[in-house]
């Protein structure tokens, strides 16, 4: 019998290296609730590793093939049933049915993973992208694959969306020797936002409507037989607190980023901060809002970019954030201070992220032109939003080739780390020069998207694949423009900010130094470094060099 090999990470990372992807944001958008009527779904895969933009070819399959299935060294670990064709993808996180799919890891209870099952997360999420033609088929898929050769991870919440609608499905595992796994899945209604940052978010579902709530037999019973809910309590049965229990910890580092889109979408909401502030009995955030404006792909764009700016929590003011501003915070984030426990803040944007994306999916256009997939490299506060259409049929070189292990200006992904990292030295200057060139490429692609939709429509009525390859050729000259763009950047920022100095728009150093806020606070923890001031004569600074 032939098989065929399934290497599901290739497109993520090089063969072997080991990183960790469980500290993840999503943000999804109903038809409803964006300005064009698109879908979209946000997804930040935090982890350390580089990952790789590649696209994945569609295949005719013969009558009872199999899929191996490997583990992240290559190893079997066991075989599937393969269908007789599977689709395309880009990313690979969009198909080529606009199905697109994110995920966040919420933990839940480790005594929940069975280590013996098949199926890890990103398995099933490929598996899933390939045989789906809409956001239901692949909650479906998932969800049967994972019953039938059971689920090897922690708990998951994954967004699926298509064109029409989108989906939250939450899952975990059902413990060593267990089969199966434990979920629920359901669609959120048009018009509404919904969000998860490694937290399971689904409480209370109904049991009698499935048109929009889906879930597995076991939910309930397991959690009665693991002493997860009591039925005789009183208390309502709810996915997230049987299978991922609130804590102080967990609401600090995952709740506070669903309120803050939340309430940056919804002001008029007046979502209060208790609840992922650990405060006892606060009122939990709602699974879904309805914005008070719809949202386009731009809006999204900055309400992913965010370190808490503007709220108590602001992550570029106070002492921790350095001379300059710096959001960015040195793991571990839980820190122990004299027996107590202390945290520094967790905000969406974060400079451990791999890669972004926005999922676009429009149910007015073709498949080949309705799916655009905004991809970026790096953090979400530094990288570049770049459209690629999900019918593209190759990606350029340097967005797919690349090493953790060892720097490269060959590869895009190593460009958009540098500027972020060289940044940090001076944050509050260099982050407007980095915002200028993200802006002024961003705003193009906006500006042109109509017009490349409007074009390839014309096409599309004569001859379809001319469309397909006039799209995947402009998304293909977008990745490269912005590559190009950012060598240029990171070049301008070594030559602008040097040695301490900044130079001027004619090249002269300039000593600009350090804020009076800054300086004032450490005058506060040292204060000899105060000069003693002689009568009759005032200190002068020595020359620069």
């Amino acid at each position: 019998m032939h098989k065929t090999f399934l290497f599901l990470l290739i497109v993520f990372i090089q063969a072997n290296t080991i990183f960790d992807v469980s500290a993840c944001t999503n943000f999804i958008v109903t038809k409803g609730a964006s300005k064009d009527g698109s879908v979209m779904v946000v997804y930040t895969c935090d982890g350390e590793f580089h990952p790789r933009l590649r696209v994945v070819d569609a295949v005719d399959y013969k009558p009872g093939e199999m899929l191996e299935i490997k583990d992240w060294s290559g190893n079997v670990l066991g075989e599937i049933k393969q269908v007789l064709h599977t689709y395309a993808i880009v990313g690979p996180h969009m198909n080529e049915h606009q199905v697109s799919i994110g995920e966040t890891t919420f933990g839940g209870r480790a005594e929940l993973v069975n280590s013996s099952n098949l199926l890890h997360y990103w398995t099933l999420m490929q598996l899933a992208l390939k045989r789906s033609k809409t956001a239901l088929e692949a909650v479906k898929v998932m969800t049967t694959l994972a019953e039938e050769y059971g689920f090897n991870c922690e708990g998951e919440s994954f967004s699926i969306a298509d064109a029409n609608e989108a989906w939250i499905l939450e899952m975990a595992g059902t413990g060593e020797g267990g089969k199966g796994a434990v979920w629920v899945a359901r669609k959120i209604p048009n018009g509404y936002i919904s969000a998860h940052a490694n937290k399971s978010r689904i409480g209370e579902f109904p049991l009698d409507d499935p048109e929009n709530c889906l879930y597995s037999k076991n939910v309930i019973d397991l959690a009665i037989e693991k002493g997860y809910y009591n039925p005789e309590s009183g208390e309502p049965f709810r996915f997230n607190e049987a299978y991922d229990p609130s804590n102080p910890s967990n609401l600090r580092y995952c709740e506070s980023r669903v309120w803050s889109m939340f309430n940056r979408c919804a002001p008029s909401l007046e979502l209060s901060t208790d609840y992922h502030r650990g405060v006892v009995g606060a009122e939990r955030y709602p699974l879904w809002i309805k914005p008070d404006t719809k949202l386009d792909v731009k809006a999204v764009s900055y309400l992913i970019r965010d370190h808490y700016e503007g709220t108590a929590f602001d992550m570029t003011k106070g002492i921790e954030a350095g001379p300059f501003g710096s959001p960015n915070r040195c793991r571990p984030l839980v820190l122990e201070v004299e027996g107590k426990t202390a945290v520094w803040e967790r905000s969406i944007s974060t400079r451990n992220t791999a890669f972004s994306f926005i999922a676009q999916s429009r149910s007015w256009l073709p498949n080949e032109i309705g799916g655009v997939l905004w991809y970026g490299y790096d953090d979400t506060y530094y990288t570049c939003y770049t459209p690629v259409y999900s019918c593209t049929k190759k990606i350029p070189e340097i967005w797919g080739q690349g090493s953790l292990q060892k720097f490269s200006w060959d590869s895009a992904w190593w460009r958009f780390n540098f500027v972020s990292n060289y940044s940090d030295l001076r944050y509050s200057d260099m982050i407007q020069d980095i915002q200028k060139v993200q802006r002024e490429l961003e705003d193009k692609f906006f500006t042109y998207i109509p017009a490349i939709d409007k074009a390839a429509g014309e096409l599309y009525k004569t001859d379809p694949k001319l469309a397909a390859d006039f799209l995947s050729d402009f998304s293909n000259d977008q990745l490269d423009l912005v590559a190009e763009r950012w060598l240029e950047l990171a070049e301008h920022l070594i030559t602008k900010y040097n040695d301490g100095y900044i130079k001027d728009e004619k090249g002269r150093a300039k000593t600009v130094g350090y804020s009076q806020e800054w300086i004032k606070k450490v005058i506060q923890d040292k204060p000899d470094h105060l000069l003693p001031v002689w009568e009759k004569e005032k200190a002068v600074e020595p020359s620069n060099y």
